[in-house]
């Protein structure tokens, strides 16, 4: 038969072998992704991830010293939640032995011992104090008066889970997309990834095009340039802030004493700062731009290994018939160098600008996202931690998304062929 011949059985094995990768990527991969999805759709807070429930205070206000006197308990009750109400709100308690009703709440009732009383449904934010009246009999006096409040009482209720119910809304992204602070965000996320990502390619184009060739001290070399991308970020990060620091910083000490700087600057906290160059003054966005040097020189290592491994693959048979032609260093790397690196160069281009894109770590740990230095997923962060509105978090994480899923259409549309 057809689904026991070879090839079929092979195909369900091939499929179990590889159902746990399936899961697993999954679980890792897809499961995060449409979960984030999921909450961008609805109004979530932090608040909101702890399920509303009911919450209740016994208090004696009234204890009776002899047989025939009244016994007052009042409940303390309320909703946990400001924004979602409870539902079926049911109150139960134990009463010591020896306890006469005398003024219950119309919602009440004994039962033996036990007092339980149904209190329908809280608005949220709902506050109750309910007290009621018993009277001690001689044989709550026998059992040595217990009070009340050696029993806790019990109280439950039902509330709809935002984060499973089938409400979506816009109105994260309405809030995200329209307030004051998403357009600049997005804006100085362009410049830091598009300035990061080129800095970092050409500084490893040109340490590239350094080691192409055979002097002693080579392998050192290499291996210098490789540290800033394998040291740990967090080493770097306070080593570069330290170097900046406008108070005990080294480039700020040098640039003082040798006449370079007129007064310390606080290069990762100043907005911004007036240059003058040939007589031409415009503002640079210093912080910004200590951001983005940052980013080029901690990544520009990636680059670099890539770039050497094709230029060491370019045949050169081709160097040798442009030196029989005459031509210079300069065309022999505009004509033969950059069309052989054009493929490994956009592809280069493509990784870092999504990383980049996505980086939070370098600014959060340089600046905290101050001083115009606050990206989108800065942004994410703030939304969702500092502010405590994960909904809103997690729609400017789709925003972020979409854009670089256009990014990867636009690059795989166009991108070189074979690359």
């Amino acid at each position: 038969m057809r689904g026991n011949s070879l090839s079929a059985r092979e195909a369900r094995l091939a499929f179990w072998m590889l159902a746990p990768t399936f899961l697993i990527v999954f679980a890792i991969v897809i499961f995060p992704v449409l979960a984030n999805l999921w909450i961008a759709f609805k109004p979530v807070t932090l608040g909101d991830l702890r399920p509303p429930t009911p919450v209740v205070r016994e208090r004696i206000r009234a204890s009776p010293e002899a047989p025939g006197d009244v016994l007052r308990v009042r409940y303390q009750m309320r909703n946990s939640s400001q924004r979602i109400p409870i539902e079926n709100v049911v109150l139960e308690d134990v009463l010591p032995e020896g306890l006469e009703p005398l003024r219950l709440d119309e919602r009440c009732r004994v039962e033996g011992r036990t007092l339980r009383c149904f209190l329908g449904t809280w608005s949220p934010g709902h506050r109750e104090n309910l007290e009621l009246e018993f009277t001690a009999t001689e044989v709550y006096f026998a059992q040595g008066a217990p009070r009340p409040t050696e029993s806790r009482p019990a109280i439950q209720g039902r509330a709809p889970n935002i984060l499973t119910n089938l409400e979506f809304t816009l109105e994260n992204f309405r809030r995200v997309l329209s307030g004051p602070e998403f357009w600049p965000a997005f804006w100085t996320t362009i410049v830091y990834t598009l300035f990061g990502t080129v800095g970092s390619i050409l500084l490893g184009l040109f340490a590239a095009q350094l080691l192409n060739t055979r002097f002693m001290g080579k392998g050192m070399l290499r291996g210098l340039f490789l540290f800033p991308y394998v040291a740990p970020i967090i080493a770097v990060a306070f080593t570069w802030a330290f170097l900046l620091d406008p108070l005990s910083g080294t480039v700020n000490a040098l640039g003082v004493r040798f006449g370079l700087l007129e007064a310390p600057i606080n290069f990762l906290g100043q907005r911004s700062i007036e240059l003058s160059v040939l007589g031409v003054t415009f503002t640079l966005p210093l912080a910004l731009s200590m951001v983005i040097l940052f980013e080029a020189w901690r990544y520009f290592p990636f680059a670099f290994l890539f770039i050497l491994a094709r230029l060491q693959a370019i045949p050169q048979d081709m160097y040798e018939a442009a030196d029989v032609d005459g031509a210079s260093p300069f065309q022999k790397f505009w004509y033969i160098t950059l069309p052989q690196l054009v493929g490994i160069l956009s592809t280069l281009f493509l990784l870092r600008f999504i990383w980049t894109f996505n980086k939070f770590d370098d600014i959060f740990l340089l600046t905290g996202g101050a001083a115009g230095t606050k990206t989108l997923t800065i942004r994410v962060y703030d939304e969702a931690f500092a502010r405590a509105d994960i909904g809103a978090g997690a729609a400017v994480a789709v925003v972020l998304f979409l854009i670089l899923a256009g990014f990867m259409v636009v690059y795989f549309r166009y991108a070189p062929e074979g690359e």
